[in-house]
């Protein structure tokens, strides 16, 4: 069982983007580990835009060694300029949406990691994609770019975070999901890309989203025993780049909602949940778990509500989350 959080006191009466919810920094500091992960590998999907250039600002000063994946690394450099120290991390060639892109840049983590990797965070997400769109390899674009090509990362560096477990220090994936999740839905084997129902983005991104939640689940119940360790986390309601393909009365009906407004977050308080994920004493040696607001979530209603809080019913599904495995071994084209 967690631990009660240091943090719940903060987060009963929220008060918009700023206010006293802890920050990814504070988290580095409150766990005492500025400088202390020198010589440890940390990849992180999705650092160069939203929360995730905070959780890479946080994590970098632990003093670990950061991989960044990225699609536009001009764009990326300029989004880290003043960030990140130069010299302090590693650009790498990415596009979640590629299979062959994610191949070779997991070729080339583990060519300059020596094969060492600590921790796996995705950070990376899409939303409010209006038509249904296919990536090179056929995906539905949302099931590619919040679950399925990060998939595939974790299959290409599963065997060095195996690897790099030592007595003292566990391998951790953290995934960044949503409470969008709650209005999820596991599609059939063969409806992941909207072959036998209308396309809905709100649908594909919920979807997606539950997906993610699944892929920690199943890691730590196959490799928790290894101490390879797998938490999903809801890093709250941030206005960042994500809603870009949103239309502009979708946006404002979202972002002018009362209720909206006051459980809204910084992008540095997003990144909070994440990094607490990723190095906080709590999850050294378990994982398996959805969390939110810097602890892992309660049981919420089965409400079907996006914004709501707590875990619901289809949160952890071993049956579930098993075929999802098997179909992603197939449609990461791994198996099959």
């Amino acid at each position: 069982m967690t631990s009660p959080s240091p943090y719940a006191e903060v987060h009963r009466d929220p008060q918009g983007a700023g206010d006293a919810r802890p920050t990814a920094l504070q988290i580095i500091k409150d766990e005492g580990l500025k400088g202390k992960l020198i010589g440890k590998v940390i990849v992180i999907a999705g650092a160069t835009s939203g929360i995730g250039v905070e959780t890479a600002r946080a994590l970098s000063a632990t003093g670990a060694t950061l991989f960044l994946p990225a699609r536009n690394l001009a764009k990326a450099n300029k989004s880290l300029a003043g960030i990140l120290a130069p010299g302090k991390f590693s650009l790498i060639p990415l596009d979640l949406d590629s299979f062959r892109s994610i191949r070779a840049g997991a070729d080339q983590i583990l060519s300059a990691s020596n094969g060492q990797v600590n921790l796996l965070i995705n950070s990376a997400g899409v939303m409010g994609v209006p038509e249904c769109n296919l990536t090179e390899d056929g995906i539905e674009s949302q099931f590619s770019g919040n679950y399925l090509g990060f998939f595939l990362l974790f299959q290409l560096l599963k065997e060095s975070l195996l690897a790099s477990v030592t007595p003292d220090f566990s391998s951790r994936v953290v995934i960044v999901a949503s409470s969008a999740h709650r209005a999820g839905k596991l599609p059939a084997s063969d409806n992941y890309n909207f072959e036998k129902t209308a396309y809905s983005h709100e649908t594909a991104y919920n979807n997606s989203k539950l997906a993610a939640v699944y892929l920690a689940n199943k890691i730590e119940r196959l490799y928790g025993s290894q101490g390879l360790h797998a938490t999903s986390l809801h890093p709250g309601a941030i206005n960042t780049n994500i809603s870009r393909h949103l239309s502009h009365e979708a946006f404002e009906a979202i972002i002018t909602n009362p209720y909206v407004l006051k459980i809204l977050k910084s992008p540095a308080q997003g990144a909070a949940t994440t990094v607490w994920a990723a190095i906080g004493k709590e999850w050294e040696k378990k994982g398996g778990k959805y969390l939110e607001d810097v602890k892992e979530a309660d049981r919420g209603e089965d409400d079907g509500q996006t914004f709501g809080a707590g875990w619901v019913e289809q949160t952890y599904d071993p049956k579930k989350e098993d075929c999802l495995w098997i179909d992603s071994l197939k449609l990461a084209r791994l198996e099959g």
